[in-house]
């Protein structure tokens, strides 16, 4: 169903304000990723939507532009810029309500690559990610394994010069039309989370791998969320990620404040957008003889929005920061990701209330900015989880 209600492209929400992370030249950067989402995306999203995935086609376009793998090195097709690029993209994505496009993922993944992977692999796998040839994707979560890592069953058997995989992934982002897949296996079930390895497979042609439902989220759902199944895939045994079995659970949780980062930073700019729109809505919608905007329970409540709203972009403003000096530790990622996650979720309720009975029409973008909201809590760890951790550094 279309978006019939007005977007606002742009508003100021936080007056003269400017990330501290920010430079002229990424500000080059972001009018061009601002003019590839209103051009490339907006245009299409509703139908994404319809169809619960993007056209393929689309991560060739992004990838021609510059908009993959920002912060990857030139040597190995990237953009080579940072993390603060990978922020930009997110930003102007979320600032448009646009979740069907799982580029975030598909930097994680590359990301690991260019950590762990050997040198062949970086250049085999990094500049095919890069231009959209390979759209990336992590299969961690199992039917029976979620935010518990060490309970996948997933084998990967040695066996000569490849391994064998058998098992099943389910919640799998980017999962319909990935063409690299960083599959979280037990190399050693004996070995607990010491056992874990992670394997990257190929699946374009590959005997025994097979992509069950597209499944039907109630939020995000032009982005692709599938389910596929192992069944004695053979891939060669170079395409364990790192020199040695058993470093995956290593892997995974050295790269989570990257990923719990720019979750934040997606979330605050979703945040920002909905305010735009309540605060426009106000403005026009007629109660009573006077707008919305007048009566002071809303002008209350809005103003409540606008503080967490800006006290958010300053924390994760703060983070990225961080992140990109080599200084941002896990407590405080999974703190960014534990509050900005909760507060966008309590900041789409609040406005959607605003709206009336129009915000729970499907036309108007804050009813999917609240229904998309709601796993963010969920992915990238469970909320609970990132207690948990916060917990442990008192």
């Amino acid at each position: 169903m279309p978006c019939l209600a007005p977007h606002p492209k742009r508003v100021a929400i936080v007056s003269d304000y400017r990330s501290p992370w920010m430079d002229d030249e990424l500000e080059m950067f972001r009018d061009a990723a601002r003019r590839f989402v209103e051009n490339e995306i907006v245009p299409h999203d509703a139908r994404w939507r319809e169809q619960h995935h993007v056209d393929r086609e689309i991560w060739n376009k992004a990838g021609e532009v510059g908009l993959l793998c920002t912060d990857i090195p030139a040597e190995y097709g990237g953009v080579g810029g940072d993390v603060r690029h990978e922020a930009v993209v997110a930003e102007e994505m979320n600032r448009r309500g646009i979740t069907s496009l799982g580029h975030m993922v598909h930097s994680i993944l590359a990301h690991y690559v260019l950590n762990y992977g050997s040198e062949a692999q970086k250049r085999n796998w990094l500049p095919r990610m890069a231009s959209g040839e390979l759209v990336g994707a992590i299969a961690m979560t199992e039917p029976g394994a979620g935010s518990d890592l060490q309970a996948v069953k997933t084998r990967a058997e040695r066996r000569g010069d490849h391994y064998v995989l058998n098992g099943s992934k389910t919640f799998i982002s980017n999962g319909l039309h990935a063409g690299l897949v960083g599959v979280v296996a037990k190399t050693d079930p004996t070995q607990g989370a010491k056992g874990i390895s992670i394997i990257m497979v190929e699946p374009k042609d590959l005997p025994g791998y097979r992509v069950g439902r597209v499944l039907d989220k109630i939020g995000q759902n032009g982005w692709d969320t599938a389910e596929f199944f192992l069944d004695d895939c053979k891939v060669p045994a170079e395409n364990l990620l790192g020199p040695v079995e058993g470093q995956g659970f290593v892997q995974l949780m050295r790269d989570l404040p990257y990923e719990r980062t720019l979750m934040a930073v997606g979330g605050v700019a979703a945040m920002e957008y909905a305010l735009a729109l309540t605060v426009d809505y106000a403005r026009t919608r007629k109660a009573f003889g006077q707008a919305l905007l007048e009566m002071q329970n809303t002008r209350f409540k809005l103003a409540e929005v606008k503080a967490l709203v800006s006290v958010a972009r300053v924390y994760v403003d703060d983070c990225l920061q961080k992140l990109k000096d080599g200084r941002l530790d896990t407590v405080t990622a999974s703190m960014a990701k534990l509050w900005v996650t909760d507060t966008q979720c309590r900041v789409m309720d609040e406005c959607l209330q605003l709206f009336g009975g129009y915000g729970y029409m499907r036309e108007y973008p804050i009813s999917q900015l609240y229904t998309d909201a709601r796993v963010q809590r969920i992915y990238g760890g469970a909320n609970e989880i990132m207690k948990e951790i916060i917990a442990r550094s008192l």
